[in-house]
């Protein structure tokens, strides 16, 4: 096993953390329309957006996941 290997699987921790953090978002968002049902539109809103935030960190560990196991 060489070290690129192990610099991709490295490279793909945010991915873990990316998905760890949207479980949360996902689970306070339902709590929150829970708890203010005419709130919903804001609270959906604010949680799209901070999942494509969150979704983008996994992404760039991906794409320098693929770099470091591609390019040589």
């Amino acid at each position: 096993m060489n070290f690129s290997t192990i610099g991709a699987g490295l490279a793909l921790l945010p991915a873990f953390g990316a998905g760890l953090g949207m479980g949360l978002a996902t689970g306070k968002a339902v709590e929150a329309v829970a708890r203010q049902p005419e709130a919903n539109s804001k609270i959906s809103a604010l949680m799209l957006l901070g999942m494509a935030l969150t979704e983008s960190c996994a992404i760039y560990g991906f794409v320098t996941a693929l770099i470091i196991l591609f390019v040589k």
